[in-house]
């Protein structure tokens, strides 16, 4: 099996032999496996020449467990007796000039490659964040979308080539928004299973009637989309049956909301708000959350900046992190509680999970405006401050900055 090779986009012709002109976008789901395993019937009746074709998959690292046993157990031994090239990428950092890490680029695949050297959830983690519902899917276009094209420009080096992508007829507007998105010289996007009027309902009988199975949606275990695709009764019942993943993506959302209290998995409501403790298996997954709190926590000084453009238009929102301490939850939650007590700062305990925190400068309600905290966390956030932050602050808050000496 080929080692895993890293490469920057910066590198043309890395691959210049490739002689493509069709490739497949797999995310492992449904609607794109359907697509997969029909066309792999008669590769020739849907105008495919596996020779001159590629598969790509790209590995945002939080996969779930029974979409990886799915893929090997039937889809893999499909790609191996046809000869696919099976092609799994992944970023190799956080940074665009870190570029994509080759895991796997084979027609013989083994397995499935679900993490590489970066992953979406290192991300998150590291700056203490959530997904965000608003706007673009700004994560999948980071973990995927930009993996894929930084791939194909350097195989393709200009030359024509379809891509097929696997949105279901439930969901026609995607091929618009797909084709206005693509920037890749010579690509034009092809839509099959919206072409067969195949929606969400024939996907799913198609792949049970050919494997016997019903095969799951594909997402990252942290996502915050289920609520907005109607599909959250179901996500939640996979908490259920994975309460170590449950208990992990708990402690993400409870970082996050630490820092932040509006960073909310799914908008209005989090993740720890479906969960009963006088239900078992919802006391599964919490006593899991527990036990991810089991660590070293940190003290943390977070100020944000909400600032206006020159023409008056709501800039993106400023963020400075700090460690300041380091320790066990209730040790951190006690300082900071009689420190902001003595300086009459306003503070907020959560006696259950250890938070507490204290608004040196509470968010008010209009821009410009400036939000400084100091909260407790579990110790998973790096430091980190955006370009000039100091000077834009200091302009804003001078002359009416508070204090709370806790470093």
């Amino acid at each position: 099996m080929p080692a895993c090779t890293a490469y920057t986009p910066s590198l043309p012709g890395l691959t210049a032999n490739d002689n493509l002109d069709t490739v497949i976008n797999w995310g492992l789901g449904a609607d794109s496996t359907a697509y997969l395993a029909r066309m792999l019937t008669d590769p020739a009746a849907h105008g495919i020449d596996l020779e001159r074709t590629a598969v790509l998959y790209m590995a945002t690292g939080s996969e779930w467990p029974e979409t990886r046993l799915l893929v090997e157990e039937f889809m893999l031994p499909l790609l191996r007796s046809r000869g696919v090239r099976f092609v799994q990428l992944s970023r190799s950092g956080h940074l665009k000039a870190d570029g994509i890490t080759v895991l796997d680029d084979s027609r013989h695949p083994e397995r499935l490659f679900a993490r590489g050297p970066w992953t979406l959830w290192d991300e998150m983690e590291s700056v203490g964040t959530v997904p965000q519902q608003a706007g673009t899917r700004k994560c999948s276009l980071r973990a995927k979308g930009d993996v894929g094209d930084w791939w194909l420009t350097s195989v393709m080096g200009g030359r024509p080539f379809r891509q097929i992508m696997g949105f279901n007829a439930d969901e026609p507007g995607r091929r618009f928004g797909d084709q206005a998105a693509s920037k890749i010289p010579g690509r034009t996007g092809v839509y099959p299973l919206i072409s067969w009027d195949w929606g969400r309902k024939q996907v799913e009988d198609y792949l049970l009637e050919r494997f016997g199975v019903h095969w799951p949606k594909s997402y990252c275990t942290f996502c915050c989309f289920p609520v907005s695709m109607g599909s959250l009764p179901a996500h939640l019942e996979r908490m259920r049956s994975h309460p170590v993943i449950a208990g992990e993506v708990l402690r993400l959302e409870y970082t996050a909301m630490s820092l932040n209290p509006n960073a909310r998995l799914y908008g209005r409501k989090t993740l720890l708000e479906f969960f009963d403790r006088t239900q078992p298996r919802d006391r599964t997954c919490l006593e899991a959350f527990e036990r991810e709190l089991d660590m070293p926590w940190a003290l943390y000084h977070v100020r944000r900046l909400f600032l206006l453009s020159a023409d008056g238009k709501r800039r993106p929102v400023m963020r400075s992190t700090e460690r300041v301490g380091l320790g066990r939850p209730q040790q951190l939650a006690r300082s900071l509680i009689t420190t902001s007590e003595r300086h009459r700062v306003d503070v907020e305990h959560d006696p259950v999970y250890g938070r507490a925190r204290a608004w040196v400068r509470p968010r008010l309600t209009t821009w410009p405006m400036a939000e400084e905290l100091f909260a407790t966390a579990p110790a998973r956030v790096i430091d980190k401050q955006d370009k000039n932050f100091d000077p834009e602050w200091d302009a804003l808050v001078s002359g009416s900055a508070r204090q709370l000496p806790l470093a």
